[in-house]
């Protein structure tokens, strides 16, 4: 396993849609194992493909936030929200291409989500919570979609400054 470099907005890959995954071999499931290790590193609750620079429509997430709980690894290869529910809910997100920046965002309150697994075995499931918050994030990922594009133009434009002068600051040392 291997702890990767994650992406840092603004950066034109994050912003490309993911090609759909044909079939589950050796080297998705390898980079499927690398995405959970560099999630947990970073630490995050949640990792798309495309913030590796591999647009490939795979997401990992783990919700499972309280001490001493049995962690959840997920890999969603191709997953798409089959179902959203009317009601809403707002979180607080942040993303790991978007270091210490938090705002909040409007989405449904529940998503049921259909993917496939390492295996190749379709799954499907129903997500509330925090949980429906991630898995609609990361998916947003797959589409070149950020938190930010929720944002109104002042705020996205605050926040994309920060970075570029984040990555500026990266590049020096």
């Amino acid at each position: 396993m291997t702890i990767r470099p994650i992406l840092i907005h603004p950066d034109p890959r994050l912003k490309k849609v993911a090609d759909p995954v044909d079939t589950v071999d050796a080297e998705v499931r390898a980079l499927a194992e690398d995405m959970l290790e560099t999630m947990y590193d970073a630490p995050g609750i949640g990792l798309a493909a495309p913030q590796l620079g591999i647009t490939r429509r795979i997401i990992t997430m783990d919700c499972v936030k309280e001490e001493g709980a049995e962690p959840r690894p997920m890999v969603l290869i191709n997953p798409r929200i089959t179902w959203a529910s009317e009601e809403r809910s707002t979180y607080e997100e942040g993303c790991l291409s978007i270091p210490d920046q938090y705002a909040e965002v409007e989405r449904p309150a529940e998503v049921e989500v259909t993917w496939m697994d390492v295996d190749g075995q379709t799954q499907q499931e129903r997500f509330d919570g925090l949980w429906s918050t991630c898995v609609q994030h990361e998916i947003d990922h797959l589409d070149g979609k950020l938190f930010i594009d929720y944002l109104g133009p002042m705020k996205r434009q605050m926040i994309t400054r920060k970075m570029v002068k984040l990555k500026r600051e990266r590049a020096r040392t």
